[in-house]
C-alpha cells in the first residue's frame, strides 16, 4: 500500500504523512515541485525520528511517479472531497497506490485523469475539507483495514 502527495504546499503536512506511513508500514510518494524548498536538510527536519522507519520516494513530476516501478502497477485511487464513490463502499486491493492533491489547489487534470477511481470520506453538513494528510490517514487506514494489512501490522508487532 502506497500514500503519494501531489506537490505539497505545506512541509508540516508532509512530516505528518512521513509519521503515518512509518506507523503504518506503508511507502509515501512525494512527487514534485513542492511549495516549499525540499532539500535533504528539510526533508530530515520534517520526518523527526521517523524518517529512518519510513520508506520514502522522491519524483521530480507527475510521469516520473507513474513510472516508478515500485508503484507494482496497481491502481492510482485519489481521495478528493467530491470523490465518485464514498470510501467505505470502495473496494480497495494492496497494490493500490492513494494519491492526494494539493492542499491550495486540488488535483489537476492529468492526476483525475491518470486516477482508475476516485474516494471521497463522508463529512458533516457544512464542512468543506479535511486537512490532506487527516484525509490520507483516514483513506490509507481503510484500505489497509479492508486488505488484511492491519492484521499483517498487528501480527509484526
Amino acid at each position: 500500500m502506497r500514500l503519494a502527495l501531489y506537490q505539497p504546499d505545506i512541509p508540516q503536512n508532509l512530516g505528518a504523512a512521513i509519521r503515518v506511513c512509518a506507523c503504518l508500514g506503508a511507502a509515501l510518494d512525494v512527487i514534485e515541485p513542492c511549495g516549499f524548498p525540499l532539500t535533504d536538510k528539510s526533508l530530515k527536519r520534517a520526518a523527526l525520528d521517523y524518517g529512518d522507519l519510513a520508506v520514502l520516494a522522491r519524483h521530480a513530476g507527475f510521469a516520473a511517479f507513474l513510472a516508478h516501478p515500485a508503484r507494482g502497477g496497481g491502481r492510482l485511487v485519489l481521495v478528493e472531497t467530491d470523490g465518485a464513490e464514498r470510501i467505505d463502499r470502495f473496494s480497495f486491493a494492496r497494490g493500490d497506490t492513494l494519491i492526494l492533491g494539493r492542499e491550495s489547489a486540488g488535483a489537476p487534470l492529468e492526476v483525475r485523469q491518470a486516477a482508475a477511481a476516485s474516494v471521497r470520506i463522508p463529512m458533516a453538513d457544512g464542512a468543506r475539507s479535511l486537512n490532506v494528510v487527516t484525509a490520507g490517514t483516514v483513506a490509507l487506514y481503510e484500505a489497509m483495514r479492508q486488505t488484511g494489512a492491519i492484521e499483517d501490522l498487528e501480527a509484526k508487532g
